[in-house]
C-alpha cells in the first residue's frame, strides 16, 4: 500500500500517463563496490571499513532497501568478498539483495557487469539506478528525484550547482584562466537509465573502443548524448579519504535545525 502511494506521489513530479508505465516496471539498484580503495590506506576496501558498527557498504544498502520504489539491489563487489556481503545483508535484514557481481578491471566495466546480471532478470524498459557504494548518505529524497527526472526525460544524474572559483591550470601549480563556474555541475550518483537504453551505450563504447570513461554520465556525453540533472545534496560525500570518514561520522549525528526551510 506505502509504495503505491509512494509512486502515485512521485509520479505527480513527471508527465501524465506514466503511471501507466511505472506500473509495469521495476527498479533495480546497483551498487558498485569493485575498488580497492588504495586512497583510504587501510587494510581492507573503504566499502567494508566499520563506522559506528556498522560496515560502510550496509548504510548504502540500507537506504536503497528503505525506498519504496526500489525492487531490488545487485551489488557489484571487488573478488573475495561475495560472502561478506551476503552475510551482511542477512544480518541488516537487507531483503532486497537480488545478488552480488564481481567488479571489473575499471569502473565503467565493474557498472557493466551489473547491468548484465540486471538484464538476467529485467527488462529493457526497467529502471536501473547506479549508484556509489561510498556515498552512504543518499537521502530518499535524491533517490526520488533521480527516479522522477529519469522516468520524464529517460536518464537521470544527480548533481548540483558549483560554487567555488573554478581555475584551469597546465602545470598543475599555477593558472592564468578561469571556467565560469554558472556553466558547470558537479556530479554525484545516484544515476538512472532505462536498463535497455545504458546497455546499448556499453556497446557502443565498447565498438568505439572507449573502455575507461570516469562515470556513466561521461560515458553518455563521449559518445554524443544528452543527460539530464536530477536534485543533488552537498551531503551526499564519496568516502574516499579518512577525512571523508571524519565527515560521514559528523553528518550521522548531526540533525537539521527545526527552523530552517
Amino acid at each position: 500500500m506505502y509504495k503505491e502511494f509512494f509512486i502515485c506521489t512521485l509520479l505527480n513530479r513527471v508527465q501524465k500517463g506514466v503511471n501507466v508505465v511505472m506500473k509495469k516496471n521495476k527498479t533495480i539498484a546497483i551498487l558498485i563496490a569493485g575498488g580497492s580503495g588504495n586512497r583510504m590506506k587501510q587494510d581492507i576496501p573503504k566499502q567494508f571499513i566499520n563506522i559506528d558498527d556498522k560496515p560502510m557498504i550496509v548504510y548504502t544498502m540500507e537506504a536503497f532497501q528503505k525506498h519504496p520504489a526500489i525492487d531490488s539491489i545487485i551489488v557489484v563487489c571487488i573478488k573475495g568478498w561475495h560472502e561478506v556481503v551476503k552475510a551482511y545483508a542477512k544480518q541488516f535484514n537487507i531483503t532486497k539483495l537480488l545478488d552480488v557481481v564481481d567488479g571489473g578491471e575499471c569502473g565503467q566495466a565493474s557498472i557493466k557487469n551489473g547491468l548484465l546480471r540486471a538484464k538476467m532478470d529485467y527488462s529493457d524498459d526497467d529502471i536501473v539506478i547506479i549508484h556509489d557504494a561510498n556515498r552512504p548518505m543518499v537521502s530518499e529524497k535524491i533517490i526520488s528525484d533521480n527516479i522522477a527526472i529519469c522516468l520524464k526525460y529517460g536518464n537521470a544524474i544527480t548533481a548540483i550547482p558549483c560554487a567555488e572559483a573554478m581555475l584551469v591550470t597546465q602545470d598543475k601549480i599555477s593558472s592564468i584562466s578561469q571556467i565560469s563556474r554558472d556553466n558547470l555541475k558537479r556530479t554525484q550518483t545516484p544515476h538512472s537509465f532505462r536498463l535497455g537504453d545504458i546497455l546499448s551505450v556499453h556497446e557502443e563504447a565498447e565498438k568505439k573502443e572507449i573502455r575507461n570513461s570516469v562515470a556513466s554520465c561521461t560515458l553518455y556525453v563521449e559518445l554524443g548524448r544528452k543527460v539530464y540533472f536530477s536534485e543533488g545534496s552537498e551531503k551526499n560525500i564519496k568516502l574516499t579519504t579518512t577525512d571523508d570518514i571524519d565527515i560521514f561520522k559528523s553528518l550521522l549525528k548531526t540533525k537539521k535545525v527545526e527552523w530552517m526551510k
